[in-house]
């Protein structure tokens, strides 16, 4: 008997990617909710039931909750913004908390069986390299903050309502399907699109802080069967590839992939983690050494995707509420 998932943030380009997984596995039947901020209604697969809502809508998440009688939880609705969540203190809390806060009241009493969070490495903040799981962490902004503070409400969660749980701390992640008309967050679908309209590439600093790149081929499928793993119950795992290259390198891939060049400006640093990357030990031990997508082809293929679907206005985020040391280049 098939069992009825809840994919939150299933128009965006991670949510919609797992999706696509649970309905390859065959043992899901997938509702999304999605407001369709970040994502778009074209990324749900017809096989899902789409309704448009905000995890703010505690009655609306109610009666889906009543409804559907959901058994696991994948919860990948968020404004992942870390740099300008500095400037967006209440957006991002209650977007990234408050909003995953009523998710986690109606698991516990639905009795949802698994509530599957995806967490970020922007909790670790500038800590020991390579980032592991048993690291304390200590985010910098209010991105990574919130994202930790939820980590840290299901393991309540668990102790006192036995409510079932795995975190994924993915970084970087990056794809076909992802909004490149975002100019805040996901720096390789930035490129990519100024790339298209033939406008110069903007690197804060001096382009050598370095990141690790993941192609979503490379994450979709293990969070989506996290649920039938056992060994995953009440687990956080890092997830994401294992090699780490300088924003001015990306720079120059992208370039190449989009069979195109364009000039680079660096601003000012922002306020940011200079290095991150992390350890995948923990996660190859439960889900294997899966091979993974390497950066060059992964870039082809997004690239290829981005070329078919054209450029797209940037978008802008009117609800700015702290405008003191705020980037040039984020200012409309």
């Amino acid at each position: 008997m098939k069992k009825t998932s809840l994919v939150t943030g299933g128009a965006g380009f991670m949510g919609a990617h797992v999706v696509n997984e649970l309905l390859r596995d065959g043992d899901h039947t997938v509702v999304v909710l999605d407001d369709i901020s970040g994502g778009f209604r074209e990324n749900v697969n017809p096989e899902a039931t789409f309704i448009e809502g905000s995890i703010l809508d505690v009655e609306l998440i109610n009666q889906l909750f009543e409804k559907y009688n959901f058994s696991y939880i994948y919860h990948l609705a968020a404004y992942a913004a870390e740099g300008l969540s500095h400037f967006i203190k209440r957006f991002n809390y209650q977007n990234n908390l408050i909003g995953s806060v009523n998710l986690i009241n109606a698991a516990v009493n639905f009795n949802v069986k698994r509530f599957v969070f995806t967490s970020s490495i922007a909790v670790y903040g500038e800590n020991q390299l390579p980032m592991h799981e048993e690291l304390i962490p200590m985010p910098e902004d209010p991105y990574g903050i919130a994202k930790y503070a939820v980590e840290q409400e299901l393991v309540v969660s668990k102790r006192l309502f036995d409510l079932d749980y795995t975190i994924f701390r993915p970084h970087n992640v990056y794809g076909e399907l992802q909004n490149i008309s975002d100019k805040y967050r996901n720096v390789i679908g930035i490129f990519m699109n100024k790339i298209m309209q033939g406008e110069p590439l903007i690197i804060f600093g001096d382009g050598e802080q370095t990141r690790a790149f993941t192609h979503i081929a490379d994450v979709a499928p293990h969070i989506a069967r996290c649920v039938a793993i056992p060994e995953t119950s009440c687990e956080v795992f890092n997830v994401g590839s294992d090699t780490h290259v300088s924003v001015n390198k990306l720079a120059e891939l992208v370039m190449i992939a989009m069979g195109k060049e364009v000039t680079i400006k660096h601003f000012q640093a922002r306020d940011e983690v200079k290095h991150a990357y992390c350890s995948h030990e923990k996660f190859q031990k439960i889900f294997g050494n899966s091979s993974q997508v390497p950066l060059a082809e992964g870039l082809h293929q997004m690239a290829t995707w981005a070329k078919s679907v054209g450029p797209r206005p940037p978008t802008e985020f009117n609800e700015i509420e702290i405008s003191q040391n705020l980037p040039d280049a984020w200012k409309n």
